[in-house]
């Protein structure tokens, strides 16, 4: 199954973030985006030609970020917005975000 089209999951109660092998195996599924925090979260910058195409991208993200109940932090301004994923409740990276940043991804699939 690809990473698309899973759903995100609730953590569970002990659960831990993603170590930097388990990061290494997702990261693949996901090239545009790059680790930073030192692991701690996964950042992408999309660019566009013109603001209301940001604004239909933030609007779009934050609606799917809303159905999956996983929210990331989106910065936007002229021709461009970045959106950023850590789950904020294990202070690291979880499967969700890499599930998220597919999903994301797949908003503007002519993107690089």
């Amino acid at each position: 199954m690809e990473l698309h089209d899973k759903s995100c999951t609730p953590c569970k109660r002990g659960e831990r973030s993603l170590g930097p092998e388990e990061i290494a195996m997702f990261v693949p599924y996901v090239p545009q985006w790059q680790v930073s925090g030192g692991g701690l979260r996964l950042v992408r910058d999309f660019r566009f030609e013109t603001y209301a195409q940001i604004l239909t991208f933030v609007a779009a993200a934050g609606a799917m970020a809303e159905q999956e109940g996983h929210h990331p932090d989106i910065c936007f301004g002229w021709c461009h917005a970045t959106v950023a994923l850590s789950t904020h409740e294990l202070k690291g990276l979880h499967e969700n975000d890499f599930i998220m940043a597919a999903k994301i991804d797949r908003l503007c699939p002519g993107l690089t």
